[in-house]
């Protein structure tokens, strides 16, 4: 398994920028998340991952935030 690393937001950008793909997981708790006006399309809710574990993909970079 790959060691966790920092990435900013920049850097994520340019790799979208570049056509990379990510798996995005948002690690806020579901009070926060519910009253946020900023979330990521498609990103996936933490409280939901072990759920979805599974269909998580392999092959693309996991990047986790919270606002």
């Amino acid at each position: 398994m790959a060691e966790a690393q920092r990435i900013t937001v920049n850097e994520v950008k340019k790799r979208m920028d570049a056509k990379e793909k990510f798996v995005f997981i948002d690690t806020r708790n579901p009070q926060a998340w519910a009253e946020s006006d900023t979330m990521l399309p498609g990103a996936m809710r933490f409280d939901k991952v072990k759920e979805k574990l599974q269909s998580i993909p392999k092959d693309k970079p996991v990047v986790t935030y919270c606002t």
